[in-house]
């Protein structure tokens, strides 16, 4: 089964955990099968991966979020990057022709698309199949996953079907309701729109080339860019006429908000956290090492990071993007295909960040022209490359890099660094990268 796991977001609702780079699908909050964390997006595949070991996982994503998903699903996974946003109809499309072109997928295959970040059990993953067989047995061109209301949401569109058949015929679409229109669609038998569905490669290619002018997979890349910004419900599902859904009834939810996600945590507080018996109905997540003491909170969501920190009531908690999206300053954390990093300290003309890198990993080999950088190690084992030099380093070992030195270091155990860097002009485009040294396989 070829499956296109849409992972987009821009990284609003849960701040201030997850930024431009660390979206929500990425945060490592929900109980793991090894007692540890994982993320949406970690979880979702191991799903799949459990109910179907064949699965082909493609992820359509931006550039931003290529480093964590490397980083938390590994470098098998394929990966269809977008230039610029440009919602999920030409991200789609890019994707199914990545699929024929660069992965040589028959056009006759049928290809599942779902977002990466539900929580869901395993039988939402079994229904995929379903979509997939009901697609190759031609019963539609286009078939949708509907998922049963649990409540009269207005935060969902929906589907409504032509009766209440386990499968049946799409009569139409709707948009996001008021409550009481909500109310209304539940009682017809309506169903929240999940953004699931199947067809075969060679649907999304017609439909494709039908509203984009592109010859393969280059030139659609190339111009990305000028495609109109629509969604997939709005270019193909609403105008399907041989169109099916398919009701699920487990359990489904949009982790989209701190209210929402609370829910799905294992217990009330992740990091170091401290409630007193007043406490109650409170969810409280630290990513700093530092304590965080809560007395008498009432139904309320603490999260700490060092990009800031959200005190708010878990209903009001969902209406956070207008006032994040007024917010600017420097990325504190971000996951990378090497590790990660974390900023500890910004000052006018130094900042000052820990490196952290995964055994048998290390950075491209590069220089600065403006700004002089010092690493100190401080914890695992490996081999800088300096100017040419290799050095073998450990813990305690100080290197001074100054500006204009080709520079990078290889972990062969977990690897953690101090980077100070000291300069007057300290930015992420003040970075060229070299080729290794003739002879010198390693990258």
């Amino acid at each position: 089964m070829q499956i296109i796991l849409l992972s987009g977001g821009s990284g609003k609702r849960l701040w201030p955990l997850s930024n431009d780079v660390r979206s929500k699908q990425f945060l490592k909050m929900l109980p793991g099968r090894d007692g540890g964390q994982e993320s949406m997006i970690m979880r979702v595949y191991r799903q799949i991966m459990a109910v179907d070991p064949k699965a082909s996982v493609t992820v359509a994503t931006g550039k931003k979020q290529v480093s964590s998903i490397v980083n938390q699903l590994g470098d098998k996974v394929k990966i269809c990057v977008e230039p610029e946003r440009r919602d999920t109809f030409p991200a789609i499309c890019l994707a199914a022709s990545y699929l024929r072109d660069v992965q040589k997928v028959p056009e006759e295959e049928p290809v599942v698309i779902c977002p990466v970040d539900p929580y869901v059990e395993h039988t939402y993953f079994q229904m995929l199949n379903q979509l997939a067989r009901l697609v190759s047995e031609d019963s539609a061109r286009l078939v949708l996953l509907g998922m049963e209301p649990t409540y009269p949401s207005e935060k969902y569109g929906y589907i409504i079907p032509a009766d209440r058949e386990q499968i049946s015929r799409v009569e139409t679409f709707r948009e996001k309701p008021d409550l009481e229109t909500a109310r209304e669609y539940l009682r017809c038998g309506a169903l929240w729109n999940g953004g699931v569905f199947a067809c075969r490669l060679g649907y999304l290619l017609e439909k494709a080339h039908e509203q984009i002018d592109f010859e393969g997979y280059g030139d659609f890349f190339e111009n990305y860019g000028k495609q109109k910004k629509i969604s997939f419900d709005y270019a193909v599902a609403e105008r399907e006429e041989s169109l099916l859904v398919v009701r699920y009834s487990g359990d489904w939810k949009d982790l989209g908000t701190w209210n929402t996600f609370s829910e799905a945590m294992e217990g009330s507080t992740l990091g170091r956290v401290t409630l007193n018996e007043t406490c109650e109905n409170t969810h409280v997540v630290n990513e700093l090492n530092v304590p965080v003491l809560c007395m008498g909170c009432k139904n309320m969501i603490i999260a700490v990071s060092g990009d800031g920190i959200l005190i708010s009531d878990k209903e009001q908690s969902s209406y956070i993007k207008p006032y994040v999206e007024e917010m600017t300053g420097q990325i504190m954390y971000a996951e990378k295909s090497w590790g990660s990093f974390t900023v500890l300290d910004v000052q006018e003309d130094s900042m000052t960040i820990r490196v952290v890198l995964m055994p048998g990993h290390g950075l491209h080999y590069h220089s600065h022209e403006h700004r002089d950088e010092v690493w100190t190690v401080t914890g695992g084992e490996g081999e800088a490359l300096i100017d040419g030099r290799r050095l073998p380093v450990k813990p305690g070992d100080v290197i001074s890099m100054p500006a204009g030195c080709k520079h990078t270091v290889y972990a062969r155990t977990e690897l953690s660094v101090i980077e100070v860097q000291v300069g007057r002009e300290i930015s992420v485009e003040d970075k060229q990268k070299h080729p290794l040294p003739e002879g010198d396989g390693k990258q």
